[in-house]
């Protein structure tokens, strides 16, 4: 069988469970690595075997390599992307799929340019969890849905993170690092969004890190952390959104979504897993749901296995560029709408990514998903 051979250009922290899971996959391969520091780089090369150990200029321009996994800060997504599309390769990146929207409208419109693909995480929400709950709103348990909240609410990165300063710079903040898990999700969940408004707040103007190796340094804020959004869907729901660095405590779920018929409890839109609740009209208590699907694990690298499967059966990828940049443009509207008092009217579209098939694994995820090539 073909295989897609991916280069990964960013070897931190975020890279090793890519690695891990790559072992999971047989519709791509890892066969180079590059990082800033090379040493770094060969590190990772030795510990997961691959092949080849390089700086990102010379793996960009490596002809083996179809597709590159842009790991680096988001800072320097858009340079990679670019860089990548223009030497003639696909591209799928750690969320977001850019700092500005400029910066994702020309990597949008290079890759159509040169007919390349362009995918872009999260793909939690290909996970057991969110496409269990997908069916269960496609099949009508709730019925339409009539509106959502979600929360992801906490005290900021300086407590655990070892370099968090980047969390409280431009494109960074709570909407920018953790709004793409959810925003992302309730679009799987309910189709893509029309209209937003947002209030946002710096509470606090600096930051006293307390993890290692950086304890004590301060931090100067220069982006909010608390953002509460509203978005208007396309298909008439509404749905409340908070993200916070500077909540200590709070009893939220992260996600419910309440349709004509019942409520349903969605799981973290940060993790694959479930549980999954749901209370139908009518029923005195709240019943959890079984999943449907596999990949309910630690399955972070099942978006670059699909886009793989999609480059090699020219397919749009369900965790595709599209997406990536609706959700980019939903998260500036939130800061734009507080920032003039007004909504923020979306200029971007996407399609609501299709649902995977019931009972796809990782046992079975090429036979599953070659099924599915002429739909």
């Amino acid at each position: 069988m073909k295989k897609v051979k991916v280069g990964v250009v960013g070897c931190g922290f975020i890279s090793g469970i890519y690695f891990e899971n790559a072992k999971r996959f047989n519709v791509f391969e890892i066969t180079a690595c590059a990082d800033l520091d090379i040493n770094r780089a060969k590190e990772k090369a030795m510990q997961y075997g691959i092949l080849k150990a390089y700086s990102t200029e010379e793996l960009i321009a490596d002809p083996d390599i179809d597709l590159v996994l842009n790991l680096t800060i988001p800072s320097v997504h858009a340079e990679v992307a670019i860089n990548t599309l223009k030497a003639g390769k696909h591209v799928y990146g750690e969320k977001p799929l850019a700092v500005t929207r400029e910066e994702a409208q020309q990597i949008m419109r290079i890759a159509e340019e040169k007919g390349l693909f362009v995918g872009n995480a999260p793909d939690t929400f290909l996970g057991g969890g969110l496409q269990t709950a997908r069916k269960l709103i496609d099949d009508g348990w709730i019925g339409t849905p009539v509106s959502a909240v979600a929360f992801m609410m906490n005290h900021g990165h300086e407590h655990w993170h070892p370099d968090p300063g980047f969390y409280y710079q431009k494109g960074g903040g709570p909407m920018f690092d953790m709004g793409p898990y959810y925003i992302t999700a309730l679009i799987s969940l309910m189709g893509p969004v029309k209209r937003v408004t947002g209030a946002t707040n710096i509470t606090f103007n600096e930051r006293t890190v307390t993890s290692e190796p950086k304890n004590g340094e301060k931090i100067q804020v220069h982006t909010p952390t608390q953002i509460n959004g509203v978005m208007d869907f396309e298909n008439g729901a509404v749905a409340s959104i908070i993200t916070s660095f500077d909540t200590w405590y709070h009893q939220l779920n992260n996600i419910e979504i309440y349709g004509t018929e019942g409520s349903i409890v969605v799981p973290d839109p940060n993790t694959f897993e479930g549980p999954i609740h749901i209370r139908r009209q009518g029923q005195e208590e709240w019943s959890q749901i079984p999943l449907t699907h596999g990949f309910a694990n630690n399955s972070r690298g099942i978006g670059l296995a699909e886009m793989a499967h999609s480059i090699l059966n020219n397919k749009t990828p369900r965790a595709n560029g599209a997406l990536a940049y609706h959700v980019l443009d939903i998260m500036h509207g939130f800061h734009e709408a507080s920032d003039t008092s007004r909504h923020y009217e979306t200029h971007s579209k996407c399609e609501q990514p299709k649902p995977l098939p019931t009972g796809i694994s990782e046992h079975n995820f090429n036979e599953v998903m070659d099924a599915q090539k002429g739909e």
